[in-house]
């Protein structure tokens, strides 16, 4: 059974925020949570040196999680170099799909994906290669990997030569989206009126597939509604491809934005060829918005029967479920329900109760 301290990594605090990011800080905040209640071992957050406002908090307010800023150096350096000798001893938890070579088999790191593998063209040249040797070397190294589907279960262990069962899963959490209040302003703030328009949440790679919803886009102009985007991109990661022409791009957004943009939308539409998870989907979901998806993959695992799908290899698939959707009486209704009650299912408190349940399995 494990033994010493446990450490956090908290590069996480230092990057912009996406999926990612959003991850670590929900986690690392149920975690700072469990501590207070007994359930979790005693746990501090290592971070590089800070400069400025932080991009991102970890949620939670016992304040029972240590945080110390230890090293001289920042980005990979600082978590391949600076890190493991400050974790020395102690069991490290990464969230973010990168850890450290040399903390070998005494880590438990979060590998959200095969993207670098199974999606290449969504990411920069030097992403890719370094993405790809780093989570070969973890692998040889011994670390204990875990991820957030059986999807990704699946694609990680194939791309990287290992047993699945040297692979655990952690699914995330919905609860986020409605801790804060909907911003009343949103929809007045963008032009967008209640009912009468189509949320995508996501970025302009490859991955995303927003190029699928053009035909999308004409037929509710017809019918006198629109195509909402929001979401931005990191520019040293990912490759910008693909764009809805006749969409009302909205930008980032913050949690309450959000939130209120899911609660007055007729539905989400998320086209993405390839996600690890999936948390537009199930915030969608937890908020009352019905949801449509492509088919395959984490989402349909996780949404199950709580959503409307669609094949993305038919070109006219996700407009015929989008005139399902709006046309057909009670649907709209019924996916509201099955999609809060499976929502509801998804906790990041459960999230971090299993990955407690992975660290306190290191020997």
């Amino acid at each position: 059974m494990m033994t010493g301290p446990v450490f956090v990594n908290g590069r996480f605090l230092s990057q912009p925020v996406t999926g990612v990011q959003r991850f670590s800080s929900e986690i690392v905040g149920a975690i700072d949570a469990l501590m207070a209640q007994g359930e979790w071992p005693e746990t501090s957050l290592l971070t590089p040196h800070l400069d400025g406002e932080r991009p991102s908090k970890p949620a939670g307010a016992s304040g029972r999680l240590s945080e110390r800023a230890v090293g001289d150096r920042h980005g990979h350096l600082w978590e391949q170099f600076d890190l493991p000798r400050a974790a020395r001893g102690g069991v490290l938890v990464s969230l973010g799909n990168t850890a450290p070579l040399l903390a070998g088999r005494g880590q438990v790191v979060v590998i959200h994906d095969a993207g670098v593998f199974d999606t290449p063209g969504s990411y920069s040249w030097k992403f890719r290669l370094w993405y790809k040797g780093l989570q070969r070397g973890l692998a040889t190294a011994g670390a204990q990997i875990a991820t957030v589907s059986e999807f990704s279960r699946q694609r990680i262990a194939t791309c990287l030569g290992i047993d699945p069962a040297r692979i655990s899963v952690i699914y995330e959490g919905a609860d986020h989206i409605l801790r804060t209040p909907a911003d009343p302003e949103t929809l007045a703030r963008h032009n967008l009126r209640a009912g009468e328009y189509m949320l995508v949440v996501g970025s302009r790679v490859a991955h995303k597939n927003l190029a699928a919803l053009s035909e999308v886009a004409q037929a509710l102009e017809r019918r006198g509604m629109v195509i909402a985007i929001a979401g931005g991109g990191n520019k040293e990661v990912f490759q910008a491809t693909g764009d809805v022409s006749a969409a009302r791009r909205l930008g980032r957004t913050t949690d309450g934005e959000l939130r209120a943009l899911y609660e007055n939308a007729a539905c989400l539409l998320f086209p993405s060829r390839y996600e690890g998870f999936g948390l537009p989907p199930v915030e969608a979901m937890a908020c009352g918005c019905p949801v449509i998806a492509s088919r395959g993959g984490a989402v349909e695992e996780v949404c199950g029967d709580s959503a409307l799908y669609f094949d993305t290899d038919v070109p006219q698939s996700v407009t015929l479920a989008v005139e399902r959707l709006l046309d057909e009486p009670g649907l709209a209704e019924d996916l509201r329900a099955r999609g809060a009650q499976r929502a509801g299912s998804l906790s990041w408190v459960a999230s971090a109760r299993k990955l407690g349940d992975v660290v306190r399995g290191l020997s």
